[in-house]
């Protein structure tokens, strides 16, 4: 490569860069922005830590469960369906009509379903459940993701974001609770939209594939307060993974927790592998399977079948205390 070649090569790319860093963060749609007003802020060593809390119909407050979100997403992972309460007066699917959707218990895929919803509120098929079965629903945005700070200089490790976790839970007054774990990795391209987007969309179900509309709202969330500087930093986690397997393993080995995993089938990054591995490994684990099409996000893709696996599990959890 000659001299001349090197500097146009380098003009070009120093010209690309400062496109990207001053190019307008995309505008936030009508229900990011409503989900980021229901919400609130935690202080958590000088960063602003955005949280919401919502109050179940169970009398027992102290029936707590936390949702923890993953990888480049946020919190805005458990809002599939909308989260105003909602009655579906018809549901037209796959050529059938159902009427009093929750009357009626039935469930049905999120996909290939027209709904027509009473007063235009959305059906709430994450939260409502939730809500039934515990006092308190809440969820977090880790340090460096959705609409919480993203410093910089931040500590990113998976111990420290566990401490925020702590911290925030202390913060609420919480000391006991049913939570999920951090969702494995999405190792998404942040250098522009089209690649994030398609990346992204890679990781879901072949019917289940995010909307243009709801990929946007993924991506205006890490786009918010220059998320996008820090990825290199979240995904030190990939290498604690490696280095902290023994314990990590061991503690859901002899943990007297009950541990679940509601898998998708078609997830990319867990294949069918993953969870012979996991039966194996966490022989007093239990799981559920959902839909063949359903892959790394199933509260997103299918979030019907992921309630009914969860209040499954649920059920025999109390039933067995």
């Amino acid at each position: 490569m000659t001299v001349s070649n090197f500097q146009v090569i380098c003009a070009v790319i120093v010209v690309a860069v400062a496109a990207f860093i001053n190019f307008p963060a995309p505008y936030f749609s009508k229900t990011l922005q409503e989900w980021r007003n229901m919400g609130q802020y935690f202080n958590y060593r000088g960063n602003a830590i955005f949280y919401q809390d919502f109050r179940g119909y169970k009398a027992d407050e102290e029936s707590v469960v936390l949702c923890i979100h993953g990888f480049p997403t946020s919190n805005y992972d458990w809002s599939k369906g909308g989260w105003c309460v909602g009655v579906a007066d018809v549901i037209q699917c796959h050529g059938h009509k159902f009427n009093n959707w929750f009357m009626d218990n039935v469930r049905l895929p999120s996909y290939g379903c027209a709904w027509e919803v009473s007063n235009h509120e959305r059906v709430d098929r994450v939260w409502e459940p939730l809500k039934q079965n515990f006092g308190r629903v809440i969820a977090s945005d880790m340090l460096g993701s959705g609409f919480s700070d993203k410093p910089h200089d931040g500590d990113y490790t998976v111990m420290e974001q566990a401490t925020l976790q702590e911290a925030f839970l202390s913060y609420l007054g919480i000391h006991k609770l049913i939570a999920n774990s951090w969702l494995g990795p999405v190792v998404a391209r942040l250098t522009n939209y089209p690649l994030f987007a398609r990346s992204l969309a890679s990781v879901f179900g072949p019917l289940t594939r995010p909307t243009r509309e709801e990929l946007q709202d993924f991506w205006t969330i890490i786009r918010h307060k220059d998320g996008y500087l820090v990825t290199p930093s979240i995904l030190q986690y990939m290498k604690q993974r490696i280095e902290n397997r023994g314990r990590w393993v061991n503690n859901l080995q002899t943990t007297s927790v009950p541990v679940h995993l509601i898998y998708g089938p078609a997830d990319p990054i867990n294949p069918p592998q993953i969870l012979s591995r996991y039966r194996e490994l966490v022989v007093k684990g239990t799981y559920s399977s959902l839909n063949e099409q359903i892959g790394h996000y199933p509260q997103w893709e299918d979030p019907d079948g992921f309630m009914a696996a969860y209040q499954e599990f649920l059920s025999k959890v109390i039933i067995e205390k």
